[in-house]
């Protein structure tokens, strides 16, 4: 069949200067091209090789020197003419346009070949090169045509989407949008995980899209430092000094690229370094983490799990504490008060740093740059390192502990200033148990008091019931009349009855914890005991009244 159309192999087609088609996703792949109308008219088998190459141009010529001519990522249309049959002339043929980095073959039967070579399959297959036949004529002019109307129309729609992308991350940056919006609509955009780790590949924000947590984090910091080949990272850097990395892990096609996607995010991040200062990753992770177990604003407890290990703070084979005390309140010791800033910081770093301070390590806490850090007890050598976790939620300033070994290190009690403390707990099952009762227990502290729950098991009872209706119905009933009285009088019986349940049998000590006169406090119990109709001497009565005063909370 004589060739009806021109043969450019003497001259290099007029394409596009050399680039990368791994970094273009707007290029077609070999698979989309041979979904053009022009090419299914051929009847195309594909007979060896990948079609997921991305396509940056169609070369037509039936030259065996055409891989000169080649820049990489072309489409190659040829009826194969002027083509050696021999088998090795073949192979080496394929070898040459696989080097070449030509992305597939479309090889005409009729002109030259009756039927595709074996031998040409066998080596395009040897070297992962799409090979497809065509069982008819077609016109090569209209599949370049289609073809590259496709290509085109991928640059244009790239094109669109890092502008959208450019508008949305100068948007957000302009708004000062805090880090974890901006990883968010990261991850929208690339419908992928996106992770924002620092340098010790520990992680700070996280989304995970449509994924569980514990399947994107679950051993993330190892994982990172192996550089998955599959993953995309870009450098969040500015002044010449990195913070970290913002990492995608695979997910759909997207026009723009990954990296695109990310290096606009990168550049919003670092902006947002650079203004909120130094320390600012570690309160914003210890901010997040400690909200989520609060808030309970996890799916499992394995997604919580993977969160904090991926972010520092060790779990397995630990011993696990959890303390609350009132965030820069009178409780805590002027000195460590001074270190950490002013009462109204949102978070400070760790109690423990002030210890190390002053054991003359030179670390300042207010320049931490690590949510999770480590303490240790200088008299008691060798007892193993503490990890700590800490923020200020509101009026609370929770603290995380990982213990190497069992006992707490000294420093730590002594700057939790008024607060409780918990059980030790050996899974985060029993960490995350633990939280709500410690949390009522430190609203129970007297200024300067340390609370443990294994002391208040009363208060454990009530802090493990508090969900259950019956116990609600418990408390509104018994108090109701006291509740009553003090809101239409302003007045003081829930915290004289309070008093008395601290102190039971020691009416002295309840009339000074009420910081009333003991002639004062002996008429508020009157009235107290004629508003519920109880006698205030009889054990079971004061049992009933304290569950119900801790169900109540305070």
């Amino acid at each position: 069949m004589p060739a009806d159309r021109l043969d450019f192999a003497a001259d290099r087609t007029d394409r596009p200067d050399r680039f990368s088609t791994d970094r273009d996703p707007g290029l077609p792949t070999v698979a989309d091209a041979l979904e053009v109308a022009s090419l299914q008219a051929g009847i195309p088998e594909l007979l060896a090789g990948s079609v997921d190459v991305p396509v940056r141009w169609v070369h037509v010529s039936d030259s065996d020197r055409v891989a000169a001519l080649l820049d990489g990522g072309e489409l190659l249309l040829t009826t194969g003419a002027g083509w050696p049959g021999a088998a090795d002339a073949l192979a080496r043929l394929v070898d040459e346009l696989a080097d070449a980095g030509l992305a597939g073959i479309v090889l005409e039967l009729g002109t030259r070949f009756a039927v595709v070579p074996p031998p040409l399959v066998a080596a395009c297959r040897a070297r992962d090169l799409a090979l497809v036949s065509l069982e008819r004529e077609v016109k090569f002019v209209a599949v370049t045509e289609e073809v590259h109307r496709r290509i085109i129309a991928g640059q244009v729609g790239a094109l669109q989407e890092r502008q959208r992308l450019h508008e949305l991350f100068t948007g957000l940056s302009l708004r000062g949008a805090p880090v974890e919006v901006v990883v968010r609509e990261t991850a929208r955009a690339l419908r992928a995980p996106v992770v924002l780790e620092d340098l010790a590949h520990e992680v700070v924000v996280a989304d995970p899209f449509d994924l569980a947590e514990a399947e994107v984090l679950a051993g993330w910091t190892g994982r990172s430092r192996r550089l998955p080949p599959e993953w995309t990272r870009v450098p969040v850097a500015a002044r010449g000094t990195q913070w970290g990395e913002l990492v995608a892990l695979p997910g759909p096609p997207h026009p723009a690229g990954p990296a695109t996607v990310l290096e606009q995010a990168a550049t919003a991040l670092a902006l947002s370094r650079l203004a909120d200062g130094e320390g600012a990753w570690a309160r914003l992770r210890a901010e997040g983490l400690i909200a989520a177990l609060l808030g309970e604003r996890y799916v499992s407890v394995a997604d919580i799990e993977a969160r904090l290990e991926a972010s520092g703070f060790p779990l397995h084979g630990r011993t696990l504490y959890v303390a609350v005390s009132a965030a820069g309140g009178d409780g805590q010791p002027g000195a460590a008060r001074a270190r950490t800033g002013a009462p109204g910081s949102a978070v400070r770093d760790d109690l423990h740093t002030m210890r190390r301070s002053a054991h003359g390590t030179g670390d300042d806490a207010r320049g931490s740059s690590h949510a999770v850090q480590i303490v240790t007890d200088p008299t008691r050598p060798g007892s193993g390192d503490a990890r700590t976790l800490s923020a200020d939620i509101g009026s609370e300033r929770i603290l995380l502990v990982s213990l190497a070994g069992t006992r707490l290190p000294d420093p730590l009690l002594d700057d939790l200033g008024t607060g409780a403390i918990s059980d030790p707990a050996s899974t985060t099952g029993e960490l995350l148990a633990a939280i709500p009762v410690v949390r009522r227990l430190a609203r129970q502290a007297e200024p300067g008091a340390v609370l443990r729950v294994a002391d208040r098991p009363l208060a454990r009872l009530a802090a493990e019931l508090s969900g259950d209706h019956r116990i609600q119905e418990h408390s509104a009933r018994l108090l109701a009349p006291l509740v009553r009285h003090d809101d239409a009088t302003d007045g003081d019986l829930l915290r004289v009855l309070r008093a008395v349940v601290a102190h039971p049998g020691n009416r002295t000590a309840a009339a000074t914890a009420s910081h009333l006169s003991r002639s004062v406090f002996y008429q508020r119990l009157t009235l107290i005991a004629d508003l519920l109709g109880a006698d205030l001497d009889d054990g079971e009565t004061l049992s009933a009244l304290h569950l119900a005063l801790l169900a109540q909370g305070r």
